[in-house]
């Protein structure tokens, strides 16, 4: 017979009206071995004590419950009807218990859900149509939402708005937690038809650049770096996302500098070359609130997430998985 359901108001009520400080999983268990064994000697032989430990657990669950639980008959033992009534919940408690302690088992197929993760165009092109065709196969019932990440903000994943977010640029916070995916290096892209790649540093920052800016004021690394040198970059166009870059250089003496990868999705139609300055390396993350840290499932998409990764980037061997 399953567990009544209770309202939490009622479980309390009912918790002040009984001491439960004696009854824990191991008097479960005992109840349970002498109820399938038949005995008390099978039953310590099962739960590795000796049968006066029984005898003294058996008393004890005996003065709990108020029922004699198991009786005489010949030589061996049979249960009351109270015992055979406690069986299921006492399978069920245990199980209870166990979740508690390390959370319920988790099983991708039959998980019902709507996951959204945040990304914007670079890692939503290059990554997430592989990871959808994991779930597909994994977890049947799971619809993959995916919205602009921006700039990412803590808040994001604190109100959750999403699950994950996969982008270069965690956002601060004690309660953020981050693991790096990988790392590209970027290249200096043009039309080829129209232009020459940029054969040293003079040629790159005479040039007209388009580039991508998610928020006001914030460039690419590559951007601070030159600053801090004393050396600015001349923008004619920004644009929202990478995808938007081919129709503004496609035709034009104009330069992007963009991740690598770029050039199997966004910007494959265009020719790449070195960046001719020194240039950081963009890393890419995959970030959660520490919320989900522990929690099955989304550990379970987190190793998907991962898992997608490295067969996307090993393809033509891009990019350095970390």
């Amino acid at each position: 017979m399953p567990l009544p359901k209770m309202k939490p108001e009622n479980i309390i009520e009912c918790m002040s009206k009984f001491d439960g400080s004696g009854l824990d999983g191991h008097l479960l268990k005992l109840l349970l071995a002498v109820l399938e064994t038949g005995s008390i000697t099978a039953a310590a032989d099962r739960l590795g004590v000796t049968q006066s430990a029984v005898s003294h657990l058996l008393d004890k669950l005996r003065a709990i419950t108020g029922d004699p639980l198991f009786v005489k008959r010949g030589r061996g033992i049979v249960p009351t009807a109270r015992a055979e009534a406690l069986a299921q919940p006492a399978r069920e408690l245990l199980q209870q218990m166990q979740w508690f302690a390390q959370g319920a088992e988790f099983d991708p197929m039959q998980w019902q859900t709507e996951l959204h993760i945040a990304a914007n165009d670079f890692q939503r092109d290059l990554l997430l149509p592989a990871l959808a065709a994991r779930l597909r196969r994994a977890a049947p019932g799971v619809t993959l939402r995916i919205v602009p990440s921006g700039a990412p903000s803590a808040e994001l994943l604190r109100s959750d708005a999403c699950q994950l977010v996969i982008s270069p640029r965690p956002p601060d916070g004690t309660d953020i937690v981050q693991k790096r995916l990988f790392e590209d290096q970027y290249r200096v892209f043009y039309d080829a038809s129209v232009r020459s790649a940029p054969a040293t540093e003079a040629d790159y920052l005479a040039a007209d650049h388009a580039t991508v800016a998610y928020e006001a004021h914030r460039g690419l690394d590559l951007d601070r770096q030159l600053l801090a040198r004393g050396v600015r970059r001349r923008f004619a166009v920004r644009v929202p996302g990478f995808a938007a870059l081919p129709a503004f250089v496609r035709g034009t003496a104009l330069l992007t500098t963009a991740p690598s990868l770029l050039a199997r999705t966004a910007l494959a139609g265009l020719a790449s070359a070195p960046v001719p300055v020194v240039c950081p390396a963009m890393p890419m993350y995959l970030i959660w609130h520490a919320r989900y840290q522990q929690d099955a499932a989304h550990r379970w998409l987190r190793a998907e997430v991962e898992g997608a990764v490295g067969p996307v980037l090993t393809a033509r061997g891009d990019a350095n998985p970390t």
